[in-house]
């Protein structure tokens, strides 16, 4: 396979997965582009491989990261959006998708490796250069937090 099949073929998919980590359609444009740029430079060593995707799935995970370990606060914006955002490929999931967005980033990147790439603690502690501790805490934080908003719209609905 050739690097713009490649790249025809999972673009899309890989554009959703930077959605999930980022939260926004602007970043992850911006992440899905630069590792696709930096598969593109390892297209040879990598197709050779059985798993290009995940090495893109990887790339994205660690660019994603090295992002918000360097930022580590709000971005200021001039200008305040006309709209909000929405994503019509999620289907039913819209709050679901609405509620990780909430999350700090360190908690939405460990529920997006654990339950939609299916890694395990030591996977994502050694992708996010952590210990399986501070994964498992992580994850049990953002989870906690889910749990409390889904309780008050729960409560909300009645």
């Amino acid at each position: 396979m050739e690097f713009t099949d490649f790249v025809a073929a999972r673009g899309r998919a890989l554009y959703r997965y930077g959605y999930v980590l980022t939260g926004n359609a602007e970043d992850a444009a911006d992440l899905t582009q630069e590792a696709l740029m930096r598969l593109g430079d390892a297209w040879p060593r990598v197709r050779k491989r059985e798993d290009p995707e995940g090495y893109v799935r990887t790339t994205m995970a660690r660019l994603h990261i090295s992002v918000w370990r360097r930022l580590h606060r709000e971005r200021l914006v001039a200008t305040v959006p006309e709209a909000a955002y929405t994503d019509d490929r999620l289907g039913d999931d819209v709050g679901l998708w609405n509620e990780l967005k909430r999350l700090p980033p360190k908690q939405r990147a460990v529920l997006v490796l654990r339950y939609y790439e299916d890694l395990s603690d030591q996977e994502i502690a050694d992708l996010l250069g952590v210990s399986r501790g501070t994964v498992r805490s992580q994850a049990a934080r953002a989870l906690d937090k889910l749990r409390i908003r889904a309780a008050a719209l729960e409560g909300e609905r009645v």
